[in-house]
């Protein structure tokens, strides 16, 4: 069984992807850039504002597919200046500190909107299969 999940994006039917796609127990959440409702950047020039931005679009996506923040497994966390990766790691650790999930936190050239600092992909593995 594979279920999308999606977020509405004009880009998704364009670009051809989802927000998240579940295939049995697993989720896959998708590069989660901090965008808002408005379709702007939020918290230009702030790598904090933006993760948390980043993590509250995923576990929406998660949660739309089943899944919660318990079930993930793995997080990446893309930055565009790592040397500001304690930014962003302090809003992964509010919502993943007890969890633990393994995570990897790189540094990429830039991302589709120059004002993005950070992306965010996310895999979870859920206790039981889809109704």
């Amino acid at each position: 069984m594979r279920e999308i999940v999606g977020s509405g994006s004009p880009l998704e039917p364009q670009i051809g992807f989802s927000r998240a796609v579940r295939a049995g127990n697993f989720v896959a959440v998708a590069g989660t850039a901090p965008i808002g409702e408005d379709g702007t950047t939020v918290g230009p020039g702030d790598v904090y504002a933006q993760t948390v931005r980043c993590l509250d679009i995923a576990e929406k996506a998660l949660r739309e597919a089943g899944a919660s923040l318990e079930d993930v497994v793995r997080t990446r966390v893309m930055l565009t200046d790592v040397t500001r990766w304690k930014e962003a790691a302090r809003a992964h650790g509010e919502r993943f500190a007890a969890i633990r999930p393994v995570t990897t936190f790189v540094e990429v050239s830039r991302f589709i909107e120059p004002d993005w600092l950070v992306e965010m992909e996310i895999d979870a593995v859920t206790g039981q299969e889809p109704s």
